[in-house]
């Protein structure tokens, strides 16, 4: 069993970011889990990676990406949550009704996986998305990710309702602890 420590990246950790960012591309279900390819991603230049991984680094506005580090230093997984304010349009064309944390990018090394590494990471991300008033964190996970879907029912995670992708994706949420759960 690995222990893990979970932080928020930082703006010079922007080539890790990118070298996990590849190899979440390159797993076998990313066609389910991911919008862009391996090929779009590995084209894009530095500049963009050293962007994004500013943009959700410590201190950021807007968004925070944590990685799960090991003792030696290897990233074991990410997880993005980006704030998603009330009255905001989401990144599918809707009204954002509440102040709500988005989760993105989720990914955790095929050797980490069933290793503690997924939890510590949403223990993370929701503990920032509930400190800034975030009335619930939602994410969209396709039906046919299995192992994805199972993942977050576990981590309490509950389909919303709504659906995306001609119904093939669907959002599921939490609610910060205390308030009743979003119910299917």
């Amino acid at each position: 069993m690995y222990t893990y420590v979970v932080r928020a990246v930082r703006p010079d950790d922007w080539a890790s970011v990118k070298a996990l960012r590849l190899l979440a591309l390159r797993d076998p279900v990313a066609d389910l889990a991911f919008y862009e390819t391996y090929d779009e991603a590995a084209a894009r230049p530095d500049d963009f990676w050293r962007e994004r991984t500013a943009g959700g680094a410590e201190g950021a506005a807007g968004a925070r990406q944590f990685v799960a580090e090991t003792a030696d230093g290897e990233w074991a997984g990410t997880v993005t949550v980006l704030v998603e304010a009330a009255g905001s349009v989401d990144w599918a064309g809707a009204a954002v009704e509440r102040l709500q944390g988005g989760v993105v990018g989720v990914f955790v090394r095929a050797e980490h996986r069933g290793t503690g590494a997924i939890e510590a990471l949403f223990d993370a991300a929701l503990e920032w998305a509930w400190s800034w008033g975030a009335e619930r964190v939602r994410l969209v996970v396709h039906e046919d990710n299995g192992r994805a879907l199972a993942c977050y029912r576990r981590l309490g995670f509950s389909p919303t309702g709504v659906a995306f992708e001609e119904q093939r994706e669907i959002e599921m949420a939490v609610e910060p602890p205390g308030r009743a759960r979003v119910s299917e």
